[in-house]
């Protein structure tokens, strides 16, 4: 039985990713600090004979020198996530994720685990080469805008995932990860999808920030789990990075009036400028942002499987059972 130690895993992706290990056999564990996570995640888990968990930063030396040792891989989901919270806090933003994944990184080598890193889309800044690649360069934006730490942050995590690689040896796999929606993700930190969705349901207006023409792509996260625990069983797949997403683009704006149909709503769709959205002047968004799967479908045969309408209806569903119960 493989020992899985998956950090963040009471989190939106985390939470999905312990699910299907424990269906594939493996003995999982779960930290998670609850920043962003939420133990009602993994509540339909808690009582497998083969899953533990313990509220903790992935910071704590002991803590963590224990879990990594009593485990044969590691997926590092922790992060800080989302657009209003990144901005909002930019110094835990900068802090948990090049501290958190040092540390993972540090303990992994003491141990010699095999490690698999969520880094992001947001890593290709502004790039204006679609379909973005893996081996593209990335351009990112000024310093003094704190839009852009979230970003810089999980590009350090990178390098210094690869050093570990290069320098001694570590077996790492990097993947990032686009657009991922679906039944758990909340809408409170800027996640576009299940925002929408609680004001449709609630025939409130929905609120497009900008113009509502950049294009998104939105992958299903059981599609995704799938994709990464298919690198985890992938021996090639060390010291490689990959895209995980969909390459099916839509318009946000779209994207509402989408959701708005499928949950029967009545809602009107307003357009938010950016500066009113974030309180911060100049924010800059991206205007595509679409993800080249050639390499991940070559390595593992992986590609989304899941509709955006099967994917919507999920959530309003999931949406509305938390809305009846509570």
């Amino acid at each position: 039985m493989i020992r899985a130690l998956i950090t963040g895993g009471a989190g939106f992706v985390g939470s999905h990713l312990a699910e299907r290990l424990l269906d594939s056999g493996y003995q999982v564990t779960v930290i998670d600090n609850l920043s962003t996570g939420n133990l009602r995640n993994i509540k339909c888990v808690m009582s497998h004979p083969n899953f533990s968990y313990a509220v903790e930063d992935i910071r704590n030396i002991h803590v963590i020198d224990r879990l990594v040792s009593e485990c044969d891989i590691i997926f590092h989901l922790a992060a800080a996530v989302g657009v209003r919270n990144i901005i909002d806090r930019p110094i835990n933003t900068i802090e948990v994720n090049i501290g958190g994944t040092e540390m993972i990184l540090k303990t992994a080598s003491r141990y010699r685990r095999r490690v698999l890193i969520a880094s992001t889309s947001e890593v290709y800044g502004k790039g204006v080469k679609f379909p973005f690649r893996e081996d593209d360069d990335t351009l990112s934006g000024p310093t003094r805008r704190s839009r852009w730490s979230y970003a810089a942050s999980k590009a350090i995590d990178e390098f210094l995932a690869f050093a570990y690689h290069d320098e001694v040896g570590l077996p790492v796999t990097l993947f990032r990860l686009f657009n991922t929606v679906g039944p758990r993700q909340l809408g409170q930190y800027g996640m576009v999808v299940p925002r929408f969705v609680r004001w449709a349901l609630a025939n409130e207006t929905i609120q497009v920030y900008g113009d509502g023409r950049q294009q998104r792509c939105f992958a299903n996260v059981h599609d995704v789990v799938r994709a990464i625990q298919g690198l985890a069983e992938c021996d090639s797949a060390i010291g490689e990075l990959y895209n995980i997403g969909s390459s099916e683009e839509l318009s946000i704006i779209n994207l509402a009036e989408r959701i708005r149909d499928r949950a029967d709503s009545v809602s009107e769709i307003a357009l938010i400028p950016y500066e009113q959205a974030y309180q911060q002047p100049g924010f800059e968004d991206f205007r595509r942002r679409v993800p080249s799967i050639d390499k991940i479908q070559s390595a593992i045969g992986w590609q989304p499987s899941t509709s955006l309408d099967e994917t919507i209806d999920q959530i309003i569903a999931y949406c509305q059972n938390e809305m009846y119960t509570g």
